[in-house]
C-alpha cells in the first residue's frame, strides 16, 4: 500500500481578481441629486432672506402653515378663506402693506401692483413722449459734420422730473466765453435746436445753471452770480428762438455744487440744464 494513502487532500483555492473599480450602482447618483437639491432650496432661502420685507416673511410662512384653513388672518389664495393675493396694492398677508412702483413700501422691496394706475399710465405716456423728443433732437447730427459735432455737447436723460437736456463745455470748446455768461456761437446753434424740438411740447421748462470751480479761495467767489446769469443767458436764448415765456418755472443757479467729474474744475463741469418738466409739476 502507498504509504501516502492516509495524507490529507489538497485542496486548492482560486480566486477571482478583479480589476477596476467594477460597478456600485445608482445610490451615489441619488445621493448627489439630494444634495443638489438642498443647495439649491439653501440659496433660495438666502436670497428670500434678503429680497422681502419681515411682514412678506412672516405671510410667506403663514402660508405654508398648517393652520391656514382654519385661520382667520392667513392668506395667500385668492378669495378662500379671506385671504388675498402677496401682490395686491392694499395688503399682504398677515397685517403687510402692499406696495407698487408708485407707493414703494417702507423697506423698498415690495414692487407688486394690481389694476390700473392711472399716474402710472401718465408716466408713462409722457415717457414715450419724452423718448421721441430725444430721438428728434438726436436726428439733427445727420444734417451736417456741424450739427454732429454740436450734438457732442448734449447730454439727455428722464428723470421723475422731466426730460433733463444737459449741454456742457468740453476742452478747448466752450459753450461761454472764458469765464463770463457771453454765450458762444456753439451755445446759439445748440439752443436753436433745443428750442426747435420744444416748441412741439407744452411742458413747462425750468433752466439750471453749473459751473467748474475756481482754481484759488476768494473772498468774493462769483460761481454763485455767475451759475445765475448763465442760466438767464440760456433762458433768454430760448426766448429769442420762440419759446414762449410762460413755459418758464424756474431758471437757478447751482454754483459748483454739484460737479459731474472729480476734478471739479475741469471744464465740463461748466454746463446747463434745461428741463421739460412733467406736467403738473
Amino acid at each position: 500500500m502507498d504509504a501516502r494513502t492516509n495524507a490529507a487532500p489538497v485542496i486548492i483555492k482560486r480566486k477571482k481578481v478583479i480589476k477596476g473599480g467594477g460597478h456600485h450602482g445608482g445610490a451615489w447618483k441619488v445621493a448627489y441629486a439630494d444634495f443638489v437639491t438642498a443647495m439649491m432650496a439653501f440659496f433660495m432661502l438666502m436670497w428670500l432672506l434678503n429680497a422681502t420685507t419681515e411682514q412678506q416673511r412672516k405671510g410667506i410662512a403663514d402660508y405654508f402653515s398648517p393652520t391656514i384653513p382654519i385661520n382667520r388672518v392667513s392668506g395667500g389664495g385668492n378669495g378662500a378663506f379671506g385671504g388675498e393675493s402677496i401682490f395686491t396694492e392694499d395688503t399682504l398677508p398677515k397685517n403687510g402693506t402692499g406696495a407698487s412702483a408708485l407707493r414703494p413700501a417702507a423697506e423698498n422691496k415690495a414692487r407688486g401692483s394690481v389694476g390700473n394706475d392711472p399716474k402710472a399710465e401718465e408716466t408713462a405716456a409722457e415717457n414715450e413722449i419724452f423718448n421721441s423728443l430725444d430721438a428728434q433732437l438726436q436726428g439733427f447730427g445727420g444734417e451736417s459734420l456741424v450739427m454732429e459735432n454740436a450734438l457732442e455737447h448734449i447730454n439727455t436723460r428722464i428723470t421723475d422730473e422731466g426730460l433733463v437736456i444737459e449741454v456742457f463745455s468740453r476742452s478747448g470748446v466752450t459753450i461761454f466765453e472764458g469765464d463770463t455768461d457771453t454765450p458762444t456761437q456753439l451755445l446759439r446753434d445748440l439752443a436753436t435746436l433745443i428750442a426747435a424740438v420744444a416748441k412741439s411740447v407744452s411742458n413747462p421748462v425750468a433752466v439750471e445753471g453749473h459751473v467748474r470751480s475756481q482754481p484759488l479761495v476768494l473772498a468774493d467767489n462769483p460761481v454763485w452770480a455767475l451759475s445765475q446769469r448763465r442760466a438767464t443767458q440760456m433762458r433768454l436764448l430760448l426766448e429769442e428762438q420762440g419759446m414762449a415765456q410762460a413755459r418758464m418755472r424756474r431758471v437757478t443757479g447751482h454754483a459748483d455744487r454739484e460737479p459731474v467729474t472729480s476734478n471739479r474744475m475741469a471744464p465740463r463741469n461748466d454746463r446747463l440744464e434745461i428741463i421739460l418738466l412733467r406736467k403738473g409739476r
